[in-house]
């Protein structure tokens, strides 16, 4: 038994270090929170479309998260059993091995400098050219083609990085490097999840791939070692002196664990800007032809891994947001509900939200959004419930283009995020999909899938089975809608898809 703590006094500490703030969560035995904090950070613009963090502000943001935690839950140190990681997935930093200083500002996910270089990458073969490796388009999206960009435009780099001297890492990397030590003996790992939004790690192998290295020219030696979600890793230094680093994953891998669909055919659903939709497709990688991601969801210590197919959808919370600032129709984004409540169905309008083009399962940068089907009888009660149901659908396409790649049918989705306290968008969920559509008590899965997968490292949980237990529902909604009636607003939608390609000669194909 970890840290000599009885069964009740064990706890569990996640840091997740977001796209916009830091946070940790210490939970208990049975999966509650018992205390959390969270900090913001500073968002850097270079230039137009670059987006970058100061590293050492993340390093330093989350070790203020962690003692506000601990002091909210009158915890010392030693009484944590273990410490997982969650974080925002693809942005990069690079960093000297002997100082523990970044060479740069960390570039993140968002940042699309490395467009012209991802074209020049990908050649005649395009975005597909390492999708067979990887199971990702080559896009700016994701981290290979980030530090390959550093190498070039950092002065004496790329010689430092041949010699050993300079570590690469997503966000992960650098906190457990930190955490662990940092110059002095710090651990340089990362995570299956991370590793697999690199565009340099094989599928297959679960190993950073020769071919790609050489095609990006990225030194092995600046690598992390590959390893699995769940797994001691190391031991802190420091404030949380003893303690063992014993999970990572990506956020949104973080969210299907703390969720616990570990089953084939689970799915869950993250609600936010945009959405993220993960299907667990089991031990083996499902290749997509439907616009979708191919990626790791898990591996728990020398088990096999297991796959997802994964969807994301540019514009949800975000038309919420439209609704209420652009057009002025509410003040509160909580206010959209009884409004679209107020009316039967959405009078005939739809309103397709492609504000900068379509993702999943489209990739159309050419797509613009469009409110279709108005006639003299729509109200603002129509388009407000025509905005809520613009999401629902949206997923639909996602759920349907995941089946068309794997055969698996989604039995149930789980869904976290903000838009899942809005009931009447979860029930037109479920109508939409067939399926019911089921929300969690503890809201904060990422932070939960880190916890989870930590103390199954170091044996606070024993297995799976018992998270399953653990895992509490909130609400649950069931399919009301008649099949006939289903089927005829989805063409309905389909036409008003249509109807949004092809407004802008931009007919380049979105990044993954």
């Amino acid at each position: 038994m970890t840290n000599g703590t009885t069964r009740t006094e064990r706890h569990v500490a996640a840091i997740d270090q977001g796209t916009t703030s830091s946070r940790c969560i210490i939970f208990d035995h049975g999966g509650a929170i018992v205390a959390a904090d969270q900090r913001e950070h500073q968002q850097i613009f270079p230039k137009p479309g670059w987006v970058e963090h100061d590293a050492m502000e993340l390093w330093t943001t989350t070790q203020a998260v962690v003692a506000g935690a601990l002091a909210k839950a009158g915890l010392r140190a030693d009484q944590l059993s273990a410490l997982g990681i969650t974080n925002q997935r693809e942005t990069t930093v690079l960093w000297d091995r002997a100082t523990g200083k970044p060479v740069h500002h960390a570039i993140v996910w968002q940042d699309t400098r490395t467009a012209a270089l991802c074209a020049d990458l990908g050649g005649a073969d395009g975005q597909d050219r390492f999708r067979e490796i990887t199971g990702l388009p080559l896009a700016s999206y994701f981290s290979g083609p980030k530090a390959a960009w550093l190498l070039e435009h950092v002065p004496g780099l790329r010689r430092r990085a041949e010699r050993g001297e300079i570590a690469f890492g997503t966000i992960d990397s650098w906190l457990i490097w930190n955490l662990t030590g940092g110059i002095d003996g710090g651990v340089h790992v990362t995570d299956v999840t991370n590793a697999g939004r690199t565009l340099l790690m094989n599928l297959d192998t679960l190993q950073w791939d020769p071919s790609i290295l050489s095609a990006m020219g990225i030194p092995e030696a600046m690598l992390p070692e590959i390893r699995p979600s769940a797994e001691v890793y190391g031991t802190a230094v420091g404030q949380l002196a003893g303690v063992p680093v014993a999970s990572a994953l990506g956020d949104q891998q973080a969210a299907v664990f703390g969720q616990t669909c570990y089953g084939v055919g689970e799915a869950k659903n993250t609600y936010g800007t945009g959405s993220f939709l993960l299907l667990n497709t089991g031990e083996r990688p499902v290749p997509s032809k439907n616009g979708l991601l191919t990626t790791m969801g898990y591996q728990l210590g020398g088990e096999r891994p297991v796959y997802c197919l994964e969807g994301s959808i540019a514009i949800t919370g975000a038309l919420v947001q439209w609704f209420r600032d652009q057009l002025g129709i509410i003040r509160d984004a909580a206010e959209i509900e009884p409004l679209a409540a107020s009316v039967d169905d959405n009078g005939g309008a739809y309103i397709v939200p492609a504000f900068s083009g379509l993702y999943a399962p489209y990739w159309r940068a050419d797509a613009r959004g469009v409110i279709t089907g108005l006639t003299r009888y729509v109200t603002k009660a129509h388009l407000a419930r025509a905005v809520l149901e613009a999401t629902s659908w949206q997923t639909r396409e996602v759920v349907d283009a995941m089946y068309e790649d794997s055969g698996v049918r989604i039995t149930s989705l789980k869904v976290d995020g903000g838009m899942t306290a809005n009931g009447l968008l979860m029930q037109h969920q479920a109508d939409v999909l067939g399926v019911p559509v089921i929300r969690p008590v503890v809201a904060e899965t990422t932070c939960l899938g880190a916890a989870y997968a930590a103390g199954l490292a170091t044996g606070v949980w024993q297995d799976l089975d018992e998270l399953r237990a653990h895992w509490k529902r909130d609400s649950e909604w069931t399919p009301r809608m008649p099949v006939e009636e289903r089927e005829r607003e989805y063409a309905n939608w389909h036409k008003a898809v249509e109807r949004s390609l092809g407004w802008t000669d931009d007919r380049v194909a979105t990044g993954g």
